[in-house]
């Protein structure tokens, strides 16, 4: 997201809304035509947004950074009460969370592969061991009795 300028009670112009975001104007008016942004007040002739389209399109741009999907987000945004918009976004919170952990241990590896001094990585023994934890759903050394606990949920440092 790419905001320049932060233009508190100005009307906006299509173009200049676009701008904000790094946007071209047709998604905008696509996101108008599926119901995502409410379309804009005409002063002769020519769409003007207005503070609170700016927070909705912020919303949009973050909530399809986090892998929101357009009708997901149409869905939170649309919430007809505080309950069900939070279970709404709890259920993505989650998937979220899982993501984010799958990150994490790419990034691991990726690190690995980077600093190892072996010139042929996958020989590494540290590279197999990272990726056996990242492989194995339960901790390689975990005692029989121990909880399960997958390698990728958050409050696992092994990665």
């Amino acid at each position: 997201m790419k905001m320049e300028r932060s233009p508190a009670s100005e009307a906006l112009t299509i173009g200049e809304l676009a701008a904000l975001f790094g946007l071209a104007t047709h998604v905008i008016r696509h996101w108008e035509a599926v119901g995502l942004v409410t379309p804009a007040a005409r002063v002769n002739g020519r769409r003007r947004y207005h503070p609170e389209h700016i927070t909705r399109i912020a919303m949009i741009v973050q909530g399809k950074e986090a892998g929101f999907g357009l009708a997901e987000l149409r869905e939170i945004l649309d919430a007809p009460d505080l309950v069900t918009r939070r279970a709404l976004v709890e259920r993505h919170h989650a998937a979220l969370e899982r993501r984010i952990a799958e990150a994490q241990a790419a990034k691991v590896m990726v690190e690995h592969i980077l600093d190892c001094p072996i010139a042929d990585f996958t020989h590494c023994r540290e590279f197999q061991r990272i990726v056996q934890r990242i492989a194995v759903p339960v901790p390689l050394l975990a005692p029989a009795d121990a909880p399960y606990q997958s390698r990728l949920e958050p409050g696992n440092d092994e990665l």
